[in-house]
């Protein structure tokens, strides 16, 4: 009886899951995948019913540095909100986009990346990574509307508190779709 030889699908399949089991490898092969997904999907405004306001409210924050900033958010400037983790694949995933959006709108757009994580790892993190971004603990607890489980969940606030974007999972944050809506909030930028 000829014995029948596996199909090169099956054996790489196999392999691509044994990878998946080591840790070493587990985390890239995450991202890596997470970025895939980042050339489909570019979040879009939510539909005006779906839209909500915040109160006005004052974000009490630490930089990396262990500063207390006090962040206006619904207070008269465009704010995007970002909570994330290192160890999160599909936050670093979509981090490059963010990282690119922060350098054409930074000047213009509060950004505010959160997490719950040792400074000195972040800081590092980011070191490793060429991210230049204004990353925050968060000193408080969000307001009910910027509660989220999910990591990441990324928020586009508009000056007046309307919640217009509100993305969980990697997305490509510097898509055309997300740079005409904040085109259109910013009055130089229309």
């Amino acid at each position: 009886m000829k014995r029948k030889r596996p199909k090169l699908s099956s054996l790489l399949f196999a392999a691509f899951m044994v990878l998946l089991l080591i840790p070493q490898t587990r985390r890239p092969i995450q991202v890596v995948i997470n970025q895939a997904k980042l050339w489909v999907w570019s979040p879009s405004a939510l539909d005006m019913e779906d839209q909500t306001r915040l109160a006005p409210f004052t974000y009490l924050l630490s930089d990396l540095e262990g500063t207390s900033q006090k962040m206006n958010i619904g207070k008269g400037r465009v704010t995007f909100i970002s909570y994330w983790a290192t160890w999160c694949p599909p936050c670093i995933a979509e981090l490059p986009s963010i990282d690119e959006l922060y350098s054409d709108y930074g000047n213009q757009v509060d950004f505010i990346l959160l997490t719950q994580e040792d400074p000195e790892v972040v800081s590092n993190f980011l070191q490793k990574k060429g991210l230049d971004l204004p990353v925050f603990i968060p000193r408080m607890r969000a307001p009910e509307q910027l509660y989220s489980r999910s990591i990441p969940t990324n928020y586009l606030i508009d000056s007046t508190g309307k919640i217009l974007i509100k993305e969980t999972g990697a997305a490509d944050w510097n898509s055309t779709r997300v740079r005409a809506i904040l085109d259109g909030l910013l009055p130089n930028k229309s």
